[in-house]
């Protein structure tokens, strides 16, 4: 009975498990029937790394959408391999799209490939195109026969503006542009355009284009990247931009580069994306190659759950599929094409009929998320991450993470910012200046014979015959040098013609620049190429002034004489006395000292209130005040004359020296005698032609010229020196180009001294020696007009005493005669009076004399005495001293004197 029941329970499981694997097999079968087989094609250069990273992708992705029991929809991925060619790509399109009726299309496509390809097949415009090119196509060249073509990379501009920003970053003004030619960035001019722009922008140019075919093209690629080099090794610039390349031909170019020396110290390599994004992925000898190299890569977030997954993964399938590679890790570029064959499969189980929506693909954002760079330095085994770049933000030390930014610390500044620490090729330890150092040197010239050596002053060495240049414009020249972000050798040679003649040489390239006091004017503009002016200058005409006494604070002094301001006040004082005397009897205002010296303010203007009574007052009053009238009139006048005489030139405009005939003076070497003959009309055989600038002062003295031009500049070098000798500016100025320095047409040269002037300018540094200069000059002029400055308060035109001496005495005849009177009238009024004053001080005197020759006589009596009393003690004193000397042992002597010696010293 057990046994019965225990069959009866086995047969029982049997029944059920079959009922459920029919159920199964039931639903497996609905499920197979409900699912699509969707034909995806795929373009890849597989003999490139990124191409098998690229397929390696895909095919995780699609075995992910195909072991999904719950898709609808699975995948059959057939793969091309374009081998790098652009014919092969456009041939594999149409292929896919017409023979194999694939629905979509992944692969390293360009734009301007599937627009060939349309060309030749309708059915492709209707096929959704997702392109895995490192960079997009600018969306203005879209064409609209392609309306499903979808672009993953970031936009080439993009990548433009982070290649600059580097360059910007680190001041280089020129740059090496090496790119690989394909179907894209060949047919696409504006590439570059953006490049330049971008370049333009941060101040700097391009100099040197290398453009080399695909590598897939070149029979002996080694040989032809050899020989492009070589020829760039002639040049100075060590600046070098790859801007687009595989992967394969950045490190035969790095490899090269490092056999002919293009990476030791002073060079710069810079690597684009999709040769930086593959550093992970490559052997040590590729990145033993680029030590040293910059580069900027995709930021993408590799720490998440998902991407360790794919990662095990992807490292399990092509160590597996490709043996020969070692060290390879997924890529920004195989994660894109995981990503595109992923969003493909979701859009076909949303689609309906398998068929794809422009509209579907945008809505998925993980393949269009705003770009950000990590910026990358190959040190060592590796690299490592420096900063990342945003067009939004810049530079930045942090990493953004899930196009979240976590922390930004931005850094404007120089490259001791955010990249404080670069390891530069050659192990270089600061910025590298982007500039051959072993250049051949720039033969400058500087004019050796201008008549202003504050400028520019050539000195020889006779040990070794060379010469020593020293000069204001040679210090703005030196200073502005410093400020090139790059090594500038140069020598100075000097030159004996005229200024004109060295701007020809320029012209001709026979010199390689000029340095000095050289006028930008018009009719040299258009021979050479200036730069920016460091000085302002105009023409200005210096001619004689007369004594520049209105710049002295006591100048009215100098209307009279010392002299006569002496016999004036004498004179005044004497007679203002006199007449106070004489009127103060009657006159109660005019009584005591204060009263008098008012008197004598108020007779000078007239201005005293009470009249004169006594007529003896008046006759001595009356002559003076008519002197004073006289003297007055005559200091008004010579103080009028000399206070005109501090404004007025000699000349005062170029019209009176034309209407005179007048001889002139200027430099001889210089572009003033062309201006002065042909623009101010001068005649020629009127100008005097000096070669420096000590001829002026003796050329004015000996009446040779009557005027001389200077530019602006050399006029205030020439009033700083010889302004004490009596020159002045007169006329007006006359507007003219600035000193510059001169370098042949379309020297890069120039406009990088351009701009190291404009910063001198406005860091003060040109004025600060400009000052400097006019100092050293001034303190020279006053060591040399020291003698004049002495006799400065002398002048010609004051007056002095003889003129006014038949007054003068006129007048103090009459005060003496009037004073003679006056005390002769008082003597007799006031005779007896003084009689008795006289015999009452007679006897008071007689007083006195007595008593004082009393007083003496008993002062000496008593001071006879105490002498006699001090010389009798002073004998007695020294008697006893002796005879106690002649009775004591010599101990007791030595010990006396010891003890005087020791109290006479405390």
């Amino acid at each position: 009975m057990g046994r019965n029941s225990s069959l009866q329970f086995i047969i029982c499981i049997y029944m059920l498990y079959l009922l459920a694997w029919s159920r199964v097999q039931t639903s497996h079968s609905f499920v197979l029937q409900r699912t699509t087989i969707m034909s995806i094609g795929a373009v890849l250069d597989l003999a490139s790394l990124m191409g098998k990273q690229q397929k390696i992708a895909m095919e995780i992705a699609v075995e992910e959408i195909n072991i999904d029991q719950f898709s609808s929809s699975k995948i059959d991925l057939k793969i091309k391999n374009s081998h790098g060619n652009s014919a092969q790509v456009i041939a594999s399109v149409m292929n896919l799209s017409q023979s194999n009726q694939v629905q979509a299309i992944i692969g390293t496509v360009t734009h301007n490939e599937a627009r060939l390809a349309s060309e030749f097949s309708d059915t492709i415009n209707t096929i959704p195109i997702m392109s895995l090119t490192s960079f997009s196509a600018r969306p203005e060249l879209l064409s609209p026969r392609l309306p499903h073509f979808i672009q993953v990379g970031d936009g080439i501009n993009l990548h433009m503006q982070c290649i600059s920003a580097i360059v910007g970053e680190f001041r280089w003004k020129k740059v090496t542009v090496i790119y690989e030619l394909n179907n894209d960035f060949s047919s696409d001019p504006g590439i570059l355009l953006s490049l330049s722009y971008s370049l333009k922008l941060v101040g700097s140019d391009i100099v040197n284009h290398l453009a080399f075919p695909s590598l897939s093209t070149l029979s002996n690629p080694k040989t032809t990247i050899e020989n492009e080099l070589n020829k760039l090794e002639k040049k100075s610039n060590r600046v070098y931009l790859i801007v687009h390349s595989s992967l394969e031909l950045a490190n035969m170019l790095c490899e090269k580069a490092k056999q002919i020396g293009l990476m030791e110290k002073g060079s710069v390599w810079i690597i684009p994306n999709e040769v930086a994004g593959l550093l992970d992925s490559v052997n040590s000898f590729v990145i033993f190659n680029m030590q040293g190299v910059l580069g900027f890569k995709t930021h993408f977030v590799e720490k998440s759950e998902a991407f360790r997954k794919f990662k095990f993964k992807f490292q399990k399938k092509i160590a597996l599929e490709y043996p020969e590679e070692d060290n390879i890790n997924p890529s920004i570029f195989a994660l894109q094409a995981y990503d595109a064959t992923k969003v493909i499969a979701k859009v076909a189980n949303k689609s309906s009929q398998g068929k794809f929506s422009l509209t579907e693909f945008l809505k998925n954002g993980q393949l269009f998320q705003s770009p950000t760079f990590n910026i990358i330095n190959v040190i060592g085994k590796s690299y490592k991450e420096m900063a990342s770049w945003s067009p939004a933000l810049g530079f930045s030390k942090n990493i953004v993470s899930h196009n979240k930014v976590m922390e930004i610390s931005t850094n404007n500044d120089d490259s001791n910012g955010v990249f404080k620490t670069v390891y530069w090729p050659g192990e270089m330890q600061s910025v590298p200046k982007g500039h051959n150092g072993e250049e051949r040197s720039l033969k400058i010239t500087i004019p050796s014979n201008g008549a202003f050596t504050q400028f520019v002053n050539v000195e020889y060495d006779h040990g070794n015959n060379e010469p020593k240049v020293t000069g204001f414009s040679v210090s703005i020249f030196k200073a502005a040098v410093k400020r090139l972000p790059y090594v500038l050798n140069y020598k100075f040679f000097p030159f004996n013609g005229s200024y004109d003649e060295m701007v020809d040489h320029v012209y001709n390239k026979t010199l390689d620049a000029a340095v000095g006091d050289t006028s930008i004017v018009a009719y040299r503009y258009h021979l050479v190429e200036f730069s920016q002016p460091y000085i302002e200058s105009g023409l200005h005409m210096v001619v004689t002034e007369q004594p520049a006494k209105s710049k002295e604070t006591w100048m009215f002094l100098a209307a009279f004489t010392k002299e006569m301001w002496l016999m004036m006040t004498a004179m005044h004082v004497f007679v203002g006395f006199v007449t106070w005397l004489i009127e103060r009897e009657v006159n109660e205002d005019l009584r005591g000292f204060g009263s008098m010296l008012w008197f004598l303010v108020t007779i000078l203007f007239y201005a005293n209130n009470e009249p004169i009574r006594r007529p003896l007052a008046q006759i001595v009053l009356t002559p003076w005040l008519f002197a004073i009238f006289i003297v007055a009139n005559s200091f008004t006048a010579s103080l009028t004359s000399i206070t005109i005489s501090q404004v007025k030139p000699s000349v005062l405009d170029i019209q009176t020296l034309k209407d005179r005939n007048s001889p002139i003076g200027c430099d001889g070497n210089s572009f003033i005698v062309k201006y002065l003959t042909e623009v101010l009309n001068f005649k020629s055989e009127n100008i005097r032609k000096l070669n420096s600038m000590s001829d002026y002062p003796a050329a004015f003295d000996n009446k040779e010229i009557e005027a001389a031009f200077f530019v602006a500049p050399h006029a205030k070098v020439f009033l700083a020196k010889y302004s004490c000798k009596g020159f002045i500016k007169a006329g007006n100025t006359y507007r003219l180009g600035g000193f510059g320095f001169v370098f042949p047409k379309g020297s890069s040269l120039a406009t990088d001294i351009s701009e190291a002037l404009l910063s001198m300018i406005e860091s003060g540094e040109t004025e600060q020696l400009e000052k400097e200069m006019l100092n050293e000059i001034e303190n020279e002029g006053k060591a040399n007009c020291s003698s004049l400055e002495n006799n400065k308060g002398k002048n010609n035109s004051s007056i002095g005493l003889p003129p006014y001496l038949g007054l003068f005495s006129i007048c103090s005849t009459i005060a003496i005669l009037g004073l003679s009177y006056y005390m002769i009238c008082w003597l007799v009024k006031n005779v007896e009076t003084l009689t008795s004053h006289a015999v009452l001080t007679l006897t008071q005197l007689w007083r006195i004399w007595r008593w004082t020759t009393n007083i003496f006589a008993w002062c000496c009596s008593k001071l006879q005495s105490r002498i006699m009393s001090r010389v009798s003690s002073c004998t007695e004193t020294r008697n006893a001293e002796e005879n106690a000397a002649n009775s004591q042992q010599i101990p007791v002597v030595v010990e006396l004197v010891d003890t005087v010696l020791a109290a006479h010293a405390s």
